[in-house]
């Protein structure tokens, strides 16, 4: 049976949900708690509202009261220094400025990261900063129908103004750096291999662009068979190079500290050939600096990131607008 071309109203909601209209609106402007609704109701009532692709309306959202003062973070994992030390600064910044901080980590899963928008949504946030998101634009779309501010970090959309590195800048200068010192070390400049990420993923992929266009300056070919970007995990990374041999000097541009765990492992299997190997990591641990080979390290610019995009809670701005912060890059050893 087709639907109604007629946009879906609340009180058929209510009907679907066999639930009164002022439950269901309490439910949709996220008051549902304080009126002592269950929690099994909510959630029946929600997913009744996404596949009727119901939106609240402008009046709908005035429904909720005065400003709570929460704002919530979904993070995708807490597995390295770079989202655990987003995580801490977040909480420590929002403190700072009056607000109330709820994280939470959601695996790298879609449908887990909609649902910690629905939920901190319900405990009336004021804003939702979604980090490394898989798809913040639906989540997105959820908080503007609820009249709550969405914001991205780490990885941008288009339904919600977003704060990223400068993935394809900090890229580009880091394989230059690894370009140069395989040439002062070795002279000898051969394209390196790009290991780690998904080419799927936005950051991935401005990191390959600025890892080409630094290889097609020099006037180096990079062979498909270079781009190793088979997901953020150190046993995918080491299975990517375990048949790779290098027969001279090779150098190996690294997506993530989570991939180096993987590219260090191989390294341990390669014996005195490793001695020819060098690399550069887009990611950032303070230890890196003395692991053998080891080049340089780009760090992103946490304190940064957190300060331009809490400096966009409670304003209104352009929804695709994306903010590029700067990367720091670490230069090991001597060139």
């Amino acid at each position: 049976m087709e639907k109604p071309s007629r946009r879906t109203t609340i009180y058929d909601i209510a009907e679907l949900a066999k639930a009164s209209p002022s439950a269901v609106s309490s439910v949709l402007n996220g008051t549902w708690k304080k009126r002592r609704i269950s929690a099994k109701l909510a959630e029946r009532v929600m997913k009744l509202a996404e596949k009727q692709g119901y939106a609240v309306n402008a009046q709908a959202s005035l429904l909720r009261r005065e400003k709570s003062n929460v704002i919530g973070m979904i993070v995708p994992k807490y597995d390295n220094r770079y989202f655990g030390q987003i995580a801490e600064r977040f909480e420590e910044m929002a403190r700072d400025r009056g607000l109330f901080p709820v994280v939470t980590c959601t695996q790298r899963d879609p449908d887990l990261e909609f649902e910690a928008a629905k939920e901190l949504v319900s405990w009336q946030a004021d804003c939702v900063i979604s980090t490394g998101a898989t798809d913040p634009d639906r989540i997105s779309a959820f908080c503007a129908a609820a009249g709550v501010q969405a914001l991205n970090l780490d990885l941008p959309g288009k339904a919600a103004p977003s704060v990223v590195s400068d993935n394809f800048a900090g890229a580009r200068t880091l394989t230059a750096l690894i370009l140069d010192r395989c040439n002062a070390e070795f002279g000898d400049v051969q394209p390196l291999r790009f290991v780690g990420g998904r080419l799927s993923d936005h950051n991935t992929a401005q990191r390959l662009k600025g890892f080409l266009q630094e290889h097609q300056a020099r006037g180096i070919e990079v062979p498909e068979t270079h781009i190793l970007a088979t997901g953020y995990s150190a046993t995918k990374s080491a299975t990517a190079l375990a048949d790779f041999r290098p027969q001279g000097p090779t150098g190996l541009f690294v997506n993530s500290t989570i991939a180096l765990e993987g590219v260090v492992k191989w390294l341990g299997n390669l014996g005195a050939a490793g001695a020819q190997v060098r690399y550069g990591c887009f990611d950032w641990d303070p230890f890196g600096r003395f692991l053998p080979g080891n080049v340089g390290m780009v760090e992103q610019d946490v304190d940064e990131m957190m300060t331009r995009v809490l400096a966009l809670v409670g304003e209104t701005g352009q929804a695709d607008a994306v903010i590029h912060v700067p990367c720091r890059l670490h230069v090991f050893g001597a060139a």
